[in-house]
C-alpha cells in the first residue's frame, strides 16, 4: 500500500469511510468554491473544459488536459456507495473497497500495489454514501500499465474465505479506532441515524459492527458482480493527456469488458418530518463540549433543488472567520471559542445544513444555544443583506483561485459529480449559477430549511468520572 503525501490524498484505504465521506464533501465544496474565481477573471469559457466520450459498453470517459508536468491522475468511479447497500449489509461497499486490493486471476494479492510503487506511482481508494473510487497518480508513460491493471480488477477479482475474514478484522479495527474511540464520531453516527427517518444516509458508511461481522465472501462477490461494471463506472483521467490519446487505450482495456444488465439505483424516499429531535451524548473522553443543529436540506438532486446554490452562499455568510456566527458568538459575545456552518450540495439524496459551536470555558450550553438560536431568529426575521452576499461571493472567489492548477482537482470534482448523478454542466456552469444567486433567494432558502421539525440538535458533553 502506498500512502500519498498530498494533503488531499493523505488518507490510506484503511481509514474510516465516514471520515473519507466527510473529506470528499469538504473537497467538493472547496473545489466548487474555487471555480467561481476562474469565472470571475474570465480565463476560459468553461472551468476545466473536459473532453468526454462514451465507450460502446456504456462507460463514460472524461479527460481533463493539464500539460504542466508529464503526470496523470487516473480514477475509476463506481456509482455505488453505502446508500445502495442491501438490508442488513451496512458497510459492504467499504468492505469491498478493501478487498479490491486483493488478487485477481492474473495477479497475486498485493501485486497491483507493488507494481505501481516500483513504477513511482501512488494509489488510494475511498468509499462514500454515493460512490466508490480508486485512483492512481503516475508518469504519463506508465498510464497504459495502470489502465490494464485497473480494468483487470473490475471483473476478475479473486477472493477466498481466509482473505475475507482477515480483511474483516482490519475493517473492524478501523471502526474501533475511527468511530468507537472518538466521541464526536459516535455522536455523528447517532445524528445521521436520527435525522434520516428512512433514507439510507442514516447508516454509517463503515457499517454497524454486528453487520460487518456478518458479511461473508458470497455476499461481497454478489455485491461486486452487481455493481462493478463498465456501464456503472466513470473513468476520469487528468494531466498530460488528450482525448485523442486516451480513447484507444480506454477502448482497448475498458471497452473490452462486456456491459452488465441495466443497473438501477433504487432508494427509499424520506417521509415528512414532523418533530424536532434532540440528542445528548456524554463521554469521559470529551475534552471540549460542542453543540450542533443539523437540518434536513435539499441538494442539487433531491428536494427543492432551487435552494441548493443559495444555501452554498448562505453557508459562507454564516460560517468562517468572517461569518455571522463567529463574529457574534466568538468576537462580540465571547460565549464560544468556535462557531460556524457547513453545507454540501452534492448528495444524490437529501442534503444537510449544519450549525455548530463550542462554548468558552465557564459558559453553559444553555447560554450557548440561546445565542445560536438568537442568530437563527435574526436571520429568519431580517434576512441577509446585499453587502453580505457580495462579500460572500468575493470570499468564494478568493478561496481557491488556482483550482485548475492541480492535476487532481478536476478529476476529483468531475468524478464525484458524475458518480452522484450530476452532469458536466453542473460543474462547468457552477460559477455562473453561484454568481446569479440573490439575497432574496438566500432568505427564501433559509426560511424553507431552518425549521425545527426538520432538525436534530446534538450536545456532546463530558461525562464526569466517578471517584
Amino acid at each position: 500500500m502506498t500512502t500519498s503525501k498530498d494533503p488531499i490524498f493523505s488518507m490510506t484505504r484503511r481509514q474510516s469511510s465516514r471520515w473519507c465521506s466527510r473529506l470528499q464533501r469538504a473537497f467538493f465544496m472547496l473545489a466548487l468554491v474555487g471555480l467561481l474565481s476562474v469565472f470571475a477573471v474570465g480565463a476560459r469559457a468553461g472551468v476545466f473544459n473536459p473532453e468526454t466520450f462514451s465507450l460502446a459498453n456504456g462507460m463514460m470517459v472524461v479527460v481533463v488536459p493539464n500539460h504542466r508536468v508529464p503526470v496523470v491522475t487516473h480514477m475509476v468511479w463506481y456509482k455505488v456507495g453505502s446508500a445502495d447497500e442491501g438490508e442488513g449489509e451496512s458497510g459492504i461497499a467499504h468492505f469491498l473497497e478493501h478487498l479490491m486490493f486483493k488478487g485477481t486471476r492474473k495477479r497475486a494479492p498485493g501485486e497491483f500495489s507493488k507494481i505501481l510503487a516500483r513504477n513511482g506511482g501512488r494509489e488510494n481508494a475511498f468509499t462514500s454514501t454515493d460512490y466508490t473510487a480508486y485512483h492512481q497518480t503516475i508518469a504519463v508513460d506508465r498510464l497504459e500499465m495502470v489502465m490494464e491493471m485497473e480494468a483487470d480488477r473490475m471483473t476478475n477479482l479473486v477472493l477466498d474465505d481466509r482473505a475475507v475474514e482477515t480483511e474483516k478484522q482490519v475493517v473492524l479495527e478501523e471502526r474501533r479506532q475511527r468511530t468507537d474511540s472518538n466521541p464526536s464520531a459516535v455522536l455523528q453516527e447517532q445524528i445521521n441515524a436520527t435525522l434520516f427517518l428512512n433514507y439510507p444516509y442514516r447508516l454509517p458508511v463503515i457499517g454497524w459492527e454486528h453487520e460487518i461481522r456478518a458479511l461473508n465472501r458470497e455476499a461481497v462477490l454478489k455485491f461486486y458482480k452487481r455493481w462493478y461494471a463498465p456501464n456503472n463506472a466513470v473513468l476520469v483521467v487528468a494531466g498530460d493527456i488528450t482525448g485523442a490519446k486516451l480513447k484507444p487505450l480506454a477502448e482497448k482495456y475498458y471497452g473490452a469488458i462486456p456491459a452488465a444488465p441495466a443497473i438501477a439505483r433504487k432508494r427509499p424516499t424520506e417521509p415528512p418530518q414532523r418533530a424536532a429531535r434532540r440528542l445528548v451524548y456524554r463521554d469521559a473522553r470529551v475534552r471540549q463540549p460542542s453543540w450542533s443543529r443539523t437540518y434536513l436540506a435539499p441538494s442539487l438532486k433531491a428536494g427543492d433543488t432551487r435552494h441548493a446554490y443559495p444555501l452554498e452562499v448562505l453557508s459562507d455568510i454564516l460560517g468562517g472567520a468572517a461569518g455571522r456566527l463567529y463574529l457574534a458568538l466568538v468576537v462580540d459575545h465571547k460565549t464560544a471559542i468556535s462557531a460556524g456552518s457547513s453545507y454540501a450540495a452534492d448528495d444524490l439524496g437529501p442534503g444537510r445544513f449544519v450549525l455548530y459551536a463550542s462554548p468558552q470555558p465557564g459558559v453553559s450550553m444553555d447560554k450557548l444555544e440561546a445565542g445560536l438560536e438568537a442568530e437563527i431568529a435574526r436571520l429568519l426575521t431580517d434576512g441577509v443583506t446585499e453587502s453580505e452576499v457580495t462579500r460572500a461571493k468575493r470570499r468564494l472567489r478568493a478561496q481557491a483561485v488556482y483550482a485548475r492548477d492541480s492535476v487532481r482537482t478536476g478529476a476529483r470534482l468531475l468524478g464525484a459529480a458524475l458518480a452522484s448523478g450530476l452532469a458536466i454542466d453542473d460543474i462547468e456552469k457552477w460559477p455562473e449559477r453561484i454568481g446569479a444567486v440573490t439575497a432574496q433567494q438566500i432568505n427564501d432558502a433559509a426560511r424553507a430549511v431552518f425549521q425545527d421539525n426538520r432538525s436534530v440538535t446534538a450536545l456532546l458533553l463530558q461525562q464526569p468520572t466517578k471517584k
